[in-house]
């Protein structure tokens, strides 16, 4: 049997960021925002959401007659997650590799490379 997929595709991920930041949300309330960046349907967002329901990212309440959806794990949890799986996917499950080409690429800031050797020398 094939593994669940962690990640979250990128409108996915877009909806969880808005709900997250918002620590719930209706289906207007994503859909307006998203409008503001981008064309998209309602039922769009709507199945969307339904569908991060299912795959447990989304738990809902019935408030009056608009469902609230909130977030069922803490945004660090998930990002976590898929961080790994990316990791696995593409480097066999090493981040050395993943630094390293960030480090090539420039890609990290001189802070962000202060805040690694911080974080290396707490570790060790």
């Amino acid at each position: 049997m094939k593994p669940k997929k962690l990640t979250l595709t990128d409108l996915e991920l877009e909806i969880m960021q808005i709900v997250w930041g918002r620590r719930q949300a209706t289906v207007r309330d994503v859909y307006e925002t998203l409008r503001e960046r981008r064309k998209v349907a309602y039922t769009t967002v709507m199945t969307m959401m339904k569908i991060l329901e299912q795959k447990n990212h989304l738990k809902k309440t019935l408030v009056d007659r608009a469902y609230l959806y909130r977030p069922a794990q803490p945004q660090r949890q998930v990002v976590r997650a898929m961080v790994r799986e990316f990791l696995q996917r593409v480097f066999n499950g090493s981040a050395a590799p993943l630094l390293l080409h960030l480090v090539e690429d420039r890609k990290l800031t001189s802070r962000d490379l202060e805040e690694i050797s911080r974080l290396i020398g707490k570790k060790s």
